[in-house]
């Protein structure tokens, strides 16, 4: 029987046997029976291969007799033959023997038609039968098949879901880092400026103070440190920039894959949980004809585990770069911190030097003015000197003169007259001793008067340089950052 669609040609397994021509030929026996109708052979698509649609409406017609058919109705009983009850005047077209063998011909066909049907009918049972469990069979093999690749796609999931989040971890980590590397680099910043200005500063020095000490190489030192520190720290920036680019990267491809692999689960697992008996199932003419993959289970594992590898070693790239980041930071803030405590030593030891020389000054300027107003005062008493040495002179020369008017004999060359020449010309010669020493003291008054202006020069060169080392330079240079700031935590 069919169980879906239009009936179908059926087939033994073997070969239907031809019915024998049992009967003689229908013109032996003309005479036989001659009010019956005549028999006419079967058409040959009887012969044919049985069909049960023809078999079932030639079993549903029922027997007539030839003379009350169609073809014999709307005849008049003086044109029909009439009914012969007399035997005795009829040819017979069979023998008796004819008949047995026809019967018996029909019980064979018959019985063999019923042996055939019966095997048909186990046959067709068991190869029901054995296509059920083939069927289910195979169908327990794809669902085993589509549960084995469930359990691929779920472990392969797990592991894309693993290194996804070790990644996301990564970048955040490498992002704080980059952070914290761009503070850094923020907070050299100030320094720098610090010691630029500390050299600006310095430049308004005057006068014998314009040198190149000890504090000015130790501040170009610290430029250059400052600046190397940043140029490496500028370098680790853009590579920790390009290594976030490159982790985007592959965790963009992780995450691709990902959702890739959770539509597959879920399809997947959708196709290992139907069955025949669920909703949504139907006919899909041809679809297995449709080859719509692009990928084997090997290059589909190798697609998966590159992606994974590609994660991992950018991760071990960014772990290490996070690691030489954190080493510079504390390099770099370690040399800067060295650089500005060498930097304060050489401003204090340039200071104390600078201070003990301003102190030394401000002695020899004390003694000088102390020496200046003593060799004022000599002067003036050399002065005083000279002035009363005026009156001695004056009576000597007075006497003389006087002495000149004696007449005659009387101008004698006495000893008084000699001691009065004698006199004016010793004060004469102390006047001018006198007036030579005035003359000195002048000379080393105005030496004096030179080295106190020197001296007071030198003086408010030093005083200008301490003020410029100590309250400009020094007082700037109390803002350095600390080494929390400096490593990129705050």
């Amino acid at each position: 029987m069919e169980l879906v669609g239009s009936p179908l040609t059926a087939t033994y397994t073997h070969p239907r046997s031809t019915p024998t021509k049992f009967l003689p030929a229908i013109s032996t026996m003309a005479s036989s029976y001659k009010n019956r109708v005549p028999y006419y052979p079967l058409p040959q698509s009887f012969s044919l291969p049985w069909m049960p649609s023809a078999y079932y409406k030639a079993a549903a017609m029922n027997p007539t007799l030839a003379p009350f058919s169609k073809s014999s109705q709307g005849l008049t009983p003086s044109k029909m033959l009439p009914f012969v009850s007399n035997r005795t005047n009829l040819f017979t077209w069979y023998t008796p023997d004819d008949w047995y063998r026809s019967n018996l011909t029909n019980y064979k066909e018959s019985e063999a038609s019923r042996h055939n049907a019966e095997r048909l009918r186990v046959d067709t049972s068991r190869m029901i039968q054995d296509k059920y469990q083939q069927t289910k069979k195979t169908q327990l093999e794809s669902t085993k098949n589509l549960g084995e690749r469930v359990n691929d796609i779920e472990f392969w999931r797990s592991e894309l879901c693993r290194e996804l989040d070790e990644m996301m971890g990564e970048t955040n980590a490498l992002t704080d880092m980059k952070k914290r590397l761009e503070r850094a680099l923020a907070e050299t910043e100030a320094p720098l400026q610090v010691a630029q200005e500390c050299l600006l500063h310095r430049e308004k020095r005057m006068g014998i103070d314009l040198v190149h000490d000890n504090v000015e190489k130790q501040l170009f030192t610290e430029v250059d440190v400052i600046r190397s520190c940043q140029e490496r720290m500028q370098q680790c920036l853009d590579k920790a920039k390009a290594q976030l680019a490159s982790n985007r990267v592959a965790q963009h491809e992780l995450e691709r894959d990902l959702v890739n692999k959770q539509a597959a689960h879920r399809i997947d697992d959708k196709c290992h949980h139907l069955r025949n008996t669920s909703d949504g199932i139907s006919y899909y003419r041809g679809v297995e004809r449709v080859d719509a993959t692009i990928s084997v289970p090997e290059s589909w594992a190798r697609f998966t585990d590159d992606n994974i590898l590609c994660s991992q070693s950018e991760r071990v790239a960014s772990a290490k770069l996070r690691d030489n980041i954190e080493n510079l930071l504390v390099v770099t803030a370690n040399e800067m911190w060295r650089q500005f405590n060498g930097v304060n030593v050489a401003f204090t030891n340039r200071i104390a030097e600078t201070a003990d020389a301003k102190s030394k000054i401000q002695t020899h300027l004390a003694k000088t003015l102390q020496e200046i107003f003593q060799i004022k005062m000599n002067i003036e008493a050399i002065r005083k000197a000279i002035r009363d040495k005026g009156p001695p002179l004056k009576v000597a020369q007075t006497r003389l003169d006087e002495r000149t008017r004696r007449p005659n004999v009387e101008l004698c060359r006495d000893t008084a007259q000699l001691r009065l020449v004698n006199e004016v010309h010793e004060i004469d010669e102390m006047i001018q001793s006198l007036q030579q020493r005035l003359r000195d003291a002048e000379d080393t008054l105005q030496m004096l008067v030179r080295a106190k202006s020197v001296l007071e020069h030198d003086l408010a060169v030093k005083a200008n340089s301490l003020f410029i080392d100590q309250e400009k330079c020094m007082g700037m240079r109390k803002t350095f950052p600390s080494t929390v700031r400096l490593v990129g935590y705050v």
